[in-house]
């Protein structure tokens, strides 16, 4: 896990490797272990190192392969390096360290651009071709590791995240009226390749582009789960469901243990992150840590869900931390929280996950997460209402479901410069519901959620406030393989049991019935969910700035309703519409974005 920054030329100039020093020094949090640069011709490579794999300096990057002619940066981990090295070995390849960089690069060396099809794990990687000039950029199958990129005539930009961008200078930090559109749509997400600034695109998962020296790219995308039925699974009886999803999970478990440091768990009690726990105990690891956080009560809201975290912990016999965060230390970490988002994110566990990471990095540098459960399994209580509908009445009933608010509502919000005519949003759903692949509406529903919605909300968020400490969250509901299985299961067995049902009937068969059977709970942050105090004050202080209303974003009529009744606003999905608003604000001027 680190940061990676890089620059390549098309105007025959020499790389700007003060800039890319800039952007690899604004990453220094995701690698406080180590830094390196490196340049040849066109392109300049920059890189802070996290010790997660090799500890030694043989596993410092950027790094060279000389037989190969190659450079490159990573961040991330590839799970199954150690059999790959095994078998590039068989294919004749030395290898003078134990990382899995070195892995990467030879993998690239021997199988070009289908190397990802090889690396199960979450990564981005730039690869950088010395003979031809050529440079490959890769992402993940479900983009779980970042990457930004900022692209003129002269030359490309790439990052690992967008504030590093920012840092290198010379960014267009106009907001893309879609991306806003989608924003104020999606709860902050806003899907690949567009962000809020017009100036930076992320690379979407799953894609491997490939940058020739004169500036000239393809893309290819080289994985997408069908989400039918398959042959393979004609007949399978629910209970061979459940041992399926269980002994995928597993597999997936075991592959986020592979470190050279200890791994713990970020157990919140409920059924997704309490099966991890579950199966590494199965697996006999002892004494595994595991962390729950917890915040005072507002509103009339508890803020912790300590019951369930400890019942876990005793029924597993883990080295458990609970962590409670005092009201005011939220409010004093809001701003620490926005500056480490590459993008505006409106969650409020965002900064549940910051002040947790914050504390958990002092005893490990690894954690697994049960983050993405309810997307990939159906966990959410909207998903029976979408599967009522057949798949042309999808799009209308995933909006009417999902959506924060109708594009008409916009007008009101938005100041008109900033109101794109049609509906992008409402457009982009109904081109995921209409392609192939996706059997049921449900099937549809759960393909968009999983692949676009999932990736740039929960997993950037985490990913976000996790690597603000140096911290690394594993996911391993979010394995490839696991991901795949579930799109195949049939929709029916998701759904049952309130959601979730084939993951609670393996929860059942290893887990006390309080867990499997409790009400779903969140990751609850009273203080920033009910506007209130210190964190009210912040909203006011950002909404009423001067450069709030030179930006012209926003109708002063609406800001004004939402600041005088600041917990009475609510989406359709029951967000505060204040701090929507709020958030962005703060995110540009924290990043100082004029």
């Amino acid at each position: 896990m680190c940061g990676l920054s890089g620059e390549i030329r098309f105007d025959g100039r020499r790389p700007d490797l003060a800039a890319v020093e800039r952007m690899s020094d604004r990453l220094a949090a995701r690698g406080p272990d180590g830094q390196g640069s490196w340049t040849r011709g066109a392109v300049a490579l920059g890189h802070r190192r996290l010790k997660i794999i090799d500890l030694s300096e043989l596993g410092a990057q950027p790094m060279t392969d000389p037989r190969g002619m190659l450079t490159g940066v990573f961040n991330g981990c590839v799970y199954n390096y150690q059999e790959l090295r095994e078998e590039l070995r068989g294919l004749g390849h030395r290898f003078e360290s134990t990382s899995d960089t070195e892995v990467v690069l030879k993998g690239y060396q021997q199988w070009g651009t289908a190397c990802v099809e090889h690396f199960y794990g979450m990564f981005a990687f730039a690869i950088v071709e010395h003979r031809t000039g050529r440079v490959v950029l890769g992402r993940d199958r479900l983009g779980i590791k970042p990457l930004y990129l900022a692209r003129t005539p002269d030359r490309l930009r790439f990052a690992s995240s967008l504030p590093a961008l920012l840092a290198a200078g010379e960014v267009d930090t106009s907001l893309d009226p879609v991306a806003l559109h989608q924003y104020l749509s999606w709860h902050a997400t806003v899907a690949a390749p567009h962000t809020v600034l017009n100036g930076v695109r992320k690379l979407p998962p799953a894609t491997v582009r490939v940058v020739e020296p004169d500036g000239t790219h393809r893309d290819h995308c080289y994985w997408q789960p069908s989400y039918t039925r398959r042959p393979e699974h004609a007949g399978m009886a629910p209970d061979e469901w459940r041992d399926a999803v269980l002994d995928a999970l597993r597999t997936a478990v075991r592959r986020r243990t592979v470190s050279d440091v200890p791994v713990g768990v970020l157990l919140s009690g409920g059924l997704d992150s309490s099966l991890v726990v579950a199966l590494l105990a199965d697996e006999g690891q002892h004494d595994l840590r595991t962390f729950s956080v917890g915040f005072e009560a507002a509103g009339g809201e508890e803020g912790d869900e300590f019951w369930y975290s400890d019942l876990v912990a005793r029924e597993f016999d883990t080295d458990h931390r609970r962590l409670m965060i005092a009201s005011d230390r939220v409010s004093a970490a809001l701003d620490g929280a926005v500056a480490a988002m590459s993008e505006p994110m409106t969650s409020h566990d965002a900064v549940a996950f910051y002040l947790l990471s914050e504390q958990v990095v002092k005893e490990v540098k690894v954690v697994q997460s049960g983050q993405g459960a309810d997307e990939v399994f159906a966990g959410y209580h909207w998903y029976p209402r979408l599967a009522e509908v057949a798949r042309d009445e999808e799009p209308d009933r995933y909006a009417e479901t999902y959506f924060d608010r109708p594009h008409a509502d916009l007008a009101r919000i938005l100041q008109p410069h900033m109101l794109p005519d049609d509906d992008p949003s409402e457009r982009f759903v109904r081109d995921h519901m209409a392609a192939p692949g996706a059997e049921t509406a449900l099937d549809a529903a759960l393909r968009l959620d999983t692949h676009v919605m999932l990736v740039d909300d929960p997993v950037k968020r985490v990913d976000n406030m996790t690597m603000a400490w140096g911290l690394e969250a594993r996911v391993p509901f979010l394995d490839h393989e696991l991901v795949e299985l579930a799109a195949a299961c049939p929709p029916e067995l998701k759904l049952a049991d309130g959601g979730k049902g084939v993951l609670k009937e393996a929860g059942r068969k290893l887990l006390p019935r309080e867990i499997v059977d409790r009400p779903k709970g969140y990751f609850p942050v009273p203080a920033v969910k009910h506007m209130a105090g210190p964190v009210l004050d912040r909203v006011r202080e950002a909404l009423e700035a001067p450069e709030a209303k030179a930006r012209r974003v926003f109708q002063p009529s609406y800001v004004a309703d939402l600041l005088a009744a600041p917990d009475e606003h609510r989406t359709k999905r029951g967000a505060n519409a204040l701090w929507q608003v709020a958030l962005l604000e703060i995110w540009l001027q924290t990043h100082g974005i004029k």
